[in-house]
């Protein structure tokens, strides 16, 4: 039986230190040494402040906020269940990770026009996101986390990179526009904006076929944000431009947002008609991997194959919703957990190559292996892991869809599973052997020859892939806590029963 949690002020600390510490950059002025202090210290803290709230919401059940004490569904609530906890430690790694890595990579010019405080405000509105009881207020909190992404997009202001830019507000513009009218068509029959209070009277209506058609809209809006086919068109060429530092946070971080909410909406909300809800879930997930992946290989860039895959694994996430049982969307939970991870580990690592070779074609580098083994071996040990090559996270991750697949008896689903997995492994290995193998290729400018000190950017690459194994080695103990969460979103009641017993003074 699990404990239905407690009135907590827990759940604002992963809002709150990062917007204390990006209003507190602010009083330091242009002190780029004191930025960068800050931001490593508020990223370390978000780290230990994440696992904290997870011990406490495995001890005492989910956390529960009422902001000046209004109770639900009048007031605006923060909660925290397990898969909250779970979202917010990710976030947190990366955020840590990317901190680090923008230290030694992003201009002196751009950190010193607060650069890290965008980072923070990033940061905030994406656990906002991640631990909101409100279904507006989750617009809200993308609507903060965007308005950052959108300076960090541009920034180096090359001709490319304002026109991606531009595209990319304009895609979020209009999804957020139809965010804002699905919430408003959902109010209009509700008449309430709390999560558990909506879930609780979707149950009750008998018209299924406008509370369907309502979560198609919300299946589009997150879709787009999430990078689901056919909505990922935008994705690609966006996040090929922005310094690899911003990238990793984009691609490990801010698509999970939009997968997180549709693991949120369609296992609390939208439960009513899941025999189409989902089998439509299921199909999407698995001809974006399919998708993702054929984009992939067909590709000579480094960072435009990374920005495919990012696609192409969106899709085994949504696999796992699509399947709609504990063990799929346990499956489904760890594989976010990996990708976020591994993800983030492979852009950085593109980062580095890109400084050394002065060039993003793989065709052009060439040799890096001889100079740089530890570089080499760390993006090939994430490419074996985004592949699903044990003992790494991303096997354990694949397996579990696989198994729950076959289990229901869609065989079709596991034969595009393991082939998107197989063509994944061969455009890695493509990379490795154009980057890191063969003969080292001589740059125009003799100083451009030198072997580079890479160490420091190299650090946060190595705890990346450090964390996947480790994720792949301790897989029975994570799983038991992702399983558990899973249980949680496979049971509504749970949600709407904790929320409304605590909020809601039943």
């Amino acid at each position: 039986m699990m404990s239905t949690g407690m009135s907590s002020n827990l759940p604002m600390l992963p809002i709150l230190v990062p917007f204390i510490s990006a209003i507190l950059m602010l009083f330091f002025g242009k002190r780029v040494v004191a930025h960068k202090i800050i931001a490593v210290l508020s990223t370390s803290i978000s780290v230990v402040v994440s696992f904290y709230l997870l011990i406490v919401v495995l001890k005492e059940g989910m956390l529960v906020f009422c902001a000046s004490d209004w109770s639900a569904p009048f007031g605006i609530i923060l909660t925290m269940d397990l898969f909250s906890c779970i979202m917010v430690i990710l976030s947190g790694v990366i955020f840590f990770a990317g901190t680090l890595y923008s230290i030694f990579t992003i201009d002196y010019e751009q950190q010193r026009n607060d650069y890290f405080v965008l980072v923070l405000f990033m940061a905030m509105g994406v656990n906002g996101a991640f631990i909101t009881g409100d279904i507006f207020n989750m617009f809200v909190w993308f609507e903060i986390l965007l308005v950052s992404s959108y300076v960090l997009m541009a920034i180096g202001s090359f001709r490319k990179q304002l026109r991606e830019t531009f595209k990319y507000m304009m895609l979020n513009i209009l999804a957020s526009t139809l965010f804002l009218i699905a919430v408003g068509v959902l109010y209009s029959i509700v008449g309430s904006m709390n999560m558990a209070d909506i879930a609780e009277k979707l149950a009750t209506l008998d018209n299924k076929g406008i509370i369907t058609v309502i979560a198609m809209m919300f299946l589009v809006v997150f879709g787009i944000k999430g990078g689901l086919f056919p909505l990922f068109f935008w994705l690609p060429q966006s996040y090929t431009e922005p310094p690899a530092a911003v990238a990793a946070i984009f691609g490990g971080m801010l698509t999970k947002v939009g997968v997180y909410c549709l693991f949120r909406v369609f296992t609390l909300i939208f439960v009513g008609n899941t025999a189409f809800t989902h089998s439509v879930l299921l199909i999407l997930g698995i001809a974006t991997m399919l998708i993702g992946v054929i984009g992939a290989v067909g590709r000579f860039r480094f960072k435009s194959i990374l920005s495919y895959h990012i696609i192409s694994q969106v899709g085994y996430m949504i696999m796992g919703l699509g399947l709609y049982t504990v063990m799929g969307i346990a499956g489904g939970i760890f594989h976010i957990a990996h990708n976020v991870v591994v993800k983030s580990c492979l852009f950085l690592t593109q980062g580095i190559t890109n400084k050394i070779s002065k060039t993003d074609n793989i065709k052009e580098m060439g040799g890096m292996l001889a100079k740089y083994p530890v570089l080499g071996w760390t993006f090939l040990l994430a490419a074996f892991s985004l592949a699903g090559v044990p003992p790494f996270s991303g096997f354990f991750s694949k397996f579990i869809l696989i198994q729950e697949s076959l289990a229901q008896s869609l065989y079709w689903a596991v034969i595009i599973a393991v082939a998107v997995s197989f063509l994944t492994l061969m455009s890695h290995i493509k990379i490795f052997l154009y980057v890191f193998w063969g003969k080292e290729k001589t740059l125009p400018h003799p100083e451009d020859n030198l072997r580079r000190n890479v160490t420091g950017a190299l650090a946060p690459c190595i705890m990346l892939v450090t964390a996947s194994l480790a994720m792949g080695i301790a897989a029975q103990p994570v799983m038991e806590v992702i399983l558990e969460a899973s249980k949680q979103l496979m049971d509504p009641n749970y949600y709407i029963e904790s929320v409304m017993s605590i909020a809601g003074r039943r």
